[in-house]
């Protein structure tokens, strides 16, 4: 909830400083008054004044970041008090100027209270110099509540939980209440413990509207709706900030209509005015949701209310408007703005690059007056999704300054268009920069290794998530999951997926997919048993695991079951790799005619993988007539593959209708169709031995293939030998 005021407070003064005129004639003004000495000669009662008048002025410059101005009252004051050097203090601690902060500290002729607690205030505030405010804490001569809640806020930000709660059981208990209870409160949601939050608020005895918002907030936040609705009914007095986060909580949980009639309540009631960052959440809330209808209303409310020319809330609707797709809406309205900050044109330019307008954003990106790295790591994205790579890289080594989240962009567009070796060599020099991989970097190596199936990669990379102390991130241990899966080890998989705490549907997903794609398929069936036990709803890709477990393991009838209660039991519609399933599980079983029906009965047009998995049951049924009709419907929709071609032509062979495979062949032959030579590699000693199909130049190619001729031998005479 802070948050969002300070937003609303940077906005309005950003909106007022466009005169530079103004400040520079105020800095030359308040100079050149505390410059004529006649001014404060009068009387001791006009010098107290001016002194009250000179530190607000201090007090006003520092909120407002105008560290110059305030320094410039200040240093042309000919009296100051204590006051005046505890607001110039606090000026500087609220810019980030530590150490002037503390410089002036040191030179102050006396100090009270309130100025330890600006000085702590700006150790705390700025990197959270924990020590030196624990000693200025301990220096204090006598301390109050605020002491007590700025030390407690320093120790919470440093993660030091226990000595939070052991200075709050010490503390007066008169002090407490609400301020220091709100301090540890806040804490403990921003690490995400509500309980313990949850702990200290049912402690309090004395509650103010930022302990009841504080709370709601931090339930919202975690999803749980019910719970911050109990308490939002119960609060005795609510605030623009408690409505706001309410309301957002049900957009969390995608539950439009309960936020949207909260909202008509909120203006219904009339004792909490609706500001921007209220009408921010409807809209993000009618984009994310495809709440076009309601989209409009909340932009003509927010026009009738005034709130034209907030760039704030109007960056807000341009975002909404790209998600409904509507991007020549929303390029109107930004190009009727009177103002524009780097936030509408990043807006906009995400919208382009979300409906694939590549060429529109990149105009946009180009046209911007000031680019951060938001502009460029958005673009970056924006070309990798169209598998544009080379220029990702060109836009990546433009980049004038380089985080976490643009490394990971690159590495991830690398990943995403299978140029898994090119993801790694990035990750590593990333690694040589010494810029520290963020879970989405590292779940994207994973998928880089699970691409490749290179185990010892994989295996390289969980070790050092161990050393940054990630293996318990969820994102991570999923594609720990997903890795281990793919590179054969299921046994690792299982062990890592048992030790997650609160298992999500990718979680289960991966694990399901894992055991089918293993051959183990009724683990797999297993885990879909579990993951209904504990309430997890199955989705789309759950069930494409399912049936592929089935198929691995002949499993007809219970696959037939499991595709029919996606659409009666779940409500779920089989895409048209479901169907694929289904039909490669009843070609394998020998049910080639009802894998034909099914086909047939599909809502959709059939794409290449149905096709290719009835010819497939064809060649092993051996089913020409089903093999020809499947590699035509094949050859119409991918007219390069020679796999149809190569199938049919030999199916011809086994038939011992050799004209009939000659001619395939030559129709193969005559459209310059190849058969892409079949591949396969190992791992030795950190290096990968490559081989294809008819790939004589191996360094050791003679030795390999004495030992393979021997091999077969040895087989041969085995199976002679039964």
């Amino acid at each position: 909830m802070h948050g969002t005021r300070v937003i609303t407070v940077v906005h309005r003064h950003f909106s007022l400083s466009n005169c530079s005129y103004l400040k520079f004639h105020y800095s030359c003004f308040s100079t050149l008054i505390l410059s004529k000495p006649n001014l404060h000669s009068a009387s001791s009662h006009k010098t107290s004044k001016f002194l009250v008048y000179c530190n607000t002025q201090i007090t006003k410059h520092g909120k407002n970041g105008n560290i110059k101005e305030a320094e410039s009252v200040f240093s042309h004051m000919p009296h100051k008090n204590t006051i005046s050097w505890t607001a110039m203090l606090t000026a500087y601690g609220q810019s980030g100027h530590t150490v002037k902060a503390r410089t002036l500290f040191d030179e102050m002729p006396e100090r009270n209270t309130a100025s330890y607690n600006a000085m702590i205030t700006a150790y705390i505030r700025n990197k959270c110099v924990i020590e030196e405010a624990v000693k200025l804490f301990e220096e204090i001569p006598e301390r109050n509540a605020i002491s007590f809640a700025a030390m407690i806020t320093g120790y919470v930000r440093a993660g030091m939980f226990n000595k939070a709660e052991k200075l709050y059981s010490d503390m007066p208990v008169k002090w407490r209440d609400p301020v220091c209870s709100n301090a540890l409160i806040n804490g403990y949601l921003k690490m995400g413990r509500i309980e313990e939050a949850g702990r200290i608020f049912e402690g309090m005895m004395e509650r103010d509207v930022v302990s009841w918002s504080s709370m709601v907030d931090g339930y919202c936040k975690e999803e749980r709706v019910v719970d911050a609705r109990n308490l939002f009914d119960i609060m005795p007095e609510r605030n623009v900030v408690t409505w706001t986060a309410m309301i957002d909580g049900y957009m969390r949980i995608e539950s439009f209509k309960d936020g949207f009639e909260l909202f008509s309540s909120m203006r219904r009631e009339g004792t909490v005015m609706v500001n921007s960052t209220t009408l921010t959440v409807l809209f993000d809330g009618c984009g994310s949701l495809g709440r076009y209808r309601e989209g409009i209303q909340m932009h003509g409310l927010a026009s009738r209310m005034g709130f034209d020319f907030d760039v704030f809330l109007c960056n807000s609707i341009i975002t909404m408007y790209c998600r409904f797709g509507f991007t020549d809406v929303a390029t109107k309205i930004f190009h009727q703005m009177s103002r524009k900050d780097v936030v509408s044109w990043n807006s906009l330019i995400a919208g382009y690059v979300q409906c694939g307008s590549i060429e529109e954003a990149f105009t946009l990106f180009e046209m911007m007056p000031r680019k951060d790295v938001i502009s460029w790591t958005t673009m970056i994205t924006g070309f990798s999704s169209k598998g544009i790579t080379e220029k990702c890289i060109q836009l990546f080594k433009l980049m004038p300054q380089k985080d976490d989240i643009a490394w990971t962009a690159v590495i991830s567009g690398f990943v995403n268009n299978g140029e898994y070796e090119e993801a790694f060599c990035w990750f590593i020099e990333m690694l040589q920069k010494a810029v520290r991989p963020n879970p989405l970097t590292l779940s994207g190596v994973l998928s880089a290794s699970a691409g490749l199936a290179t185990l010892n990669q994989g295996l390289q990379i969980h070790a050092h998530i161990v050393k940054m102390d990630l293996e318990f991130d969820l994102s991570i241990q999923n594609s720990l999951v997903s890795m281990y899966s793919k590179c054969g080890n299921v046994d690792d998989a299982y062990m890592i997926f048992k030790n997650i705490n609160a298992p999500n549907i990718v979680s289960f997903n991966s694990m399901i997919t894992g055991f089918a794609q293993n051959g183990v398929g009724e683990e797999a069936l297993k885990l879909f048993q579990k993951m209904q036990n504990e309430g997890q709803e199955p989705n789309q890709i759950t069930f494409l695991g399912i049936l592929s477990a089935c198929t691995h393991v002949g499993l007809v009838k219970e696959g037939w079951n499991y595709f029919t209660s996606m659409n009666s039991l779940y409500g779920i519609e089989p895409g048209p790799d479901h169907y694929a399933c289904m039909v490669d599980l009843l070609g394998r079983a020998g049910f080639l005619d009802k894998a034909i029906d099914l086909i047939r009965s599909m809502p959709f047009e059939s794409h290449s993988g149905v096709w290719g998995a009835l010819l497939g049951a064809s060649k092993t049924h051996v089913r020409i007539d089903i093999a020809k009709l499947a590699a035509e419907q094949l050859v119409k929709l991918e007219p390069d593959n020679a796999t149809p071609y190569v199938v049919l032509s030999n199916l011809y062979s086994v038939e011992g209708k050799k004209e009939d495979g000659d001619e395939v062949r030559m129709t193969k032959k005559s459209k310059g169709i190849r058969k892409n030579p079949g591949c396969s590699w190992i791992i030795v000693k950190d290096k990968v031995h490559m081989f294809q199909a008819g790939y004589q130049s191996h360094m050791d190619f003679e030795r390999i293939y004495v030992m393979l001729w021997t091999m077969s031998m040895e087989m041969n005479q085995l199976e002679y030998s039964r």
